[in-house]
Formats: structure tokens, sequence, C-alpha cells
């Protein structure tokens, strides 16, 4: 054999080996699986996103997608232990074991996924920052804010933002900073600054759910940055980011390929079309290369529907929150979700 052949050959057998080997059980996996529950991190309470009602019972999208991860590990997706954590809190956590995943509301940032020791999985809300004013001050711009008050949460991106983009605008303003998110937008409602700014998700729940009344407030047309939101969880475990990541894009394929929570069954025993019977676990078993078994992605789309169903449920125009589908639609019609094919 030609011996510039065989290098060539041994790296296709190595390639070949790696592509049909099931993955390993990682640690998180282990445990999670030994406890019994997925720990999820999630906010002390955002409407749409994660929030407990008089009972403790939380919803919200990173709600959903938590329960996803355990439906497609566990088997069922109310086995989940919600940590409730602030903006200050939530790292420190993730990094010390407490929970197997954050799920809070958390900006993807370089410096974040650079330097802090955690991966991010898949993006599940595309957002953007914005300001919260009464319409009593008659602003119709963030541009005609010189000299306002402007409150917001410590630890945050928003904070951060806001003073560049006015700096930028060459504009002074004065930021007003609370540990607390209640105690935040609290000060704000209370009349102690002319502007509360955070994620315009986040400014619309606030609008309908704890202004005094809603129609005395408006959202400020302009968005000052990008938020792009996803879960995180530690590195240093390959199989369960492997996890963390492919849930949440079996939920934007199955929305893509027609799969519901009503229909899945039915799909499951009649389906001929090769991508949604990956999906519902009648046709090609992917579920081992990530230490699953077949049907991880059916029980995760059983337990929450695919992602347009939970973002309706949550925070769409029949939710509290009313938000507009807008950049969070699919690919295909116009948005930015486009799921990694599940193949």
């Amino acid at each position: 054999m030609n011996p510039r052949i065989r290098p060539a050959l041994a790296a296709v057998a190595a390639t070949l080996a790696l592509t049909a080997a099931p993955a390993f059980a990682g640690k998180t996996l282990d445990a999670v699986k030994q406890r019994g529950s997925v720990k999820c991190g999630v906010t002390n309470g955002v409407a749409g996103f994660s929030a407990p009602d008089t009972q403790g019972n939380w919803s919200g999208l990173d709600v959903d997608t938590c329960r996803a991860i355990a439906a497609a590990v566990l088997g069922d997706g109310k086995k989940v232990e919600f940590v409730p954590l602030n903006s200050q809190q939530r790292f420190s956590a993730l990094q010390a074991g407490e929970i197997d995943i954050l799920a809070r509301n958390t900006t993807w940032t370089l410096t974040r996924d650079a330097s802090l020791g955690f991966h991010f999985t898949t993006i599940t809300y595309y957002d953007g920052q914005g300001f919260l004013v009464p319409k009593k001050i008659k602003v119709n711009s963030a541009k005609q804010l010189k000299n306002a008050t402007i409150c917001t949460q410590s630890g945050t991106t928003n904070e951060k933002n806001v003073a560049d983009w006015f700096k930028a605008q060459n504009i002074p303003v004065k930021t007003v900073v609370f540990e607390s998110f209640e105690a935040s937008f609290k000060a704000f409602f209370a009349g102690r600054c002319q502007a509360f700014t955070t994620d315009t998700s986040a400014l619309a729940g606030l609008r309908n759910k704890e202004a005094p009344n809603p129609d005395d407030y408006v959202i400020l047309p302009e968005l000052i940055s990008k938020e792009p939101l996803a879960p995180l969880v530690r590195r240093g475990d390959d199989e369960w980011f492997a996890i963390a990541k492919w849930v949440p894009n079996a939920l934007i394929e199955a929305e893509e390929f027609g799969i519901t929570q009503a229909n899945i069954d039915e799909l499951k025993a009649s389906s001929k079309d090769p991508a949604q019977q990956r999906l519902v676990g009648s046709g090609d078993d992917l579920g081992k290369l990530l230490g699953l078994d077949k049907d991880w992605s059916y029980r995760a789309i059983k337990a929450v529907g695919n992602y347009g169903e939970v973002f309706e449920r949550n925070v769409g125009p029949k939710s509290v929150l009313k938000l507009p589908r807008g950049s969070n639609n699919l690919w295909n019609k116009g948005g930015l979700m486009y799921g990694l094919p599940v193949r």
C-alpha cells in the first residue's frame, strides 16, 4: 500500500468509529437519573418565561424547556426541581453544581460564553432591550429621555447596554440600579424613575401584570440591543451539553414538520415521512447517540408540544404577554428560528 494512503485511511476509519459509537453517559446525566429529577435554575418570577402561580406551579417558556428535557431523560416532564435565582446568583449556582441547567432568560454573549465555564445550548427566544415609560411624560422615543432617571436591575446586560447606548447617542441619563428585578420594577411603578429598561418580552409582562393600569404605560419603539436568550450548562460534560442542545432543537423541528402534542401519537403510528419518524420515535434511533432511548424526542414533544405551541401558550398573542411571533417565527415564515437537523 502506498504509505501516503495509510494515514488517510486511518483517519477515515477513526471518523467512522466516532460517528458509529453511542454516547457515554456523563456525570450530570448519571446524577439526574439517580436523583430522579432535573434541577433547573429559573427566575424569581418573570411572566411568560418562568413564574409560579399561587399554588407554586411553575409555567413559562423556560419552564417548558426544562420540562421537555426532563421528559426526554426521565420519561416525565414533571420531574423537575425549579430553583429560583436572581441575576447575581444564577451563574454561581450553575458553577457550584446546585443546578443542572440554567434556563433563566439569559443572554448569550461572548464574555459569558468564554469566561464563566459554561456552554450556551440553543437560542429559545430572540429578544431585545427596550424601555417602558408612563404615557403622561409624553415621550415617544428613547432619544427623548435626556436627563431622565432609568430603573433597572444590577448584574444584568441591561445595565451595561443602557450606559453604552446613551453614551453613543450623547444623551445624559441617570441609571438607578436595584439588586432584585422586583425591586427595580416596583420602584418604577412607584414613580421613582421616568423609565424602566429590560428585555421587551419582560416589559410586556410587567405592563400587563404589574402596572396599576396597563393602559397608562407604553413600550418605546427602539431596541437598543440584541438579546438572544438560551439555556446554559457547565462545561466539561459533553453528553449533558448535547442533550440540553438537541431537545430544544427537536421542538423547533417538530413545528417545522407539523408535529404537535395532539397529533404525535397518530404520526408515530402512521407517518411515512422519515423526518417525522425520527422525531416521533418510529424511524432511525438517534437517542443512542445522546445516551438516551429511541423515544427521547417523542416524550419531549408529547410533554410540552412543539416550539410554536410553547411560544403561543406562554408569550404569544393569546398569553398574558400578548407578544407577536416576530423574529421568533420559523425561518421559513420570516423569523430566525432555524432548528438544527435531527437526523
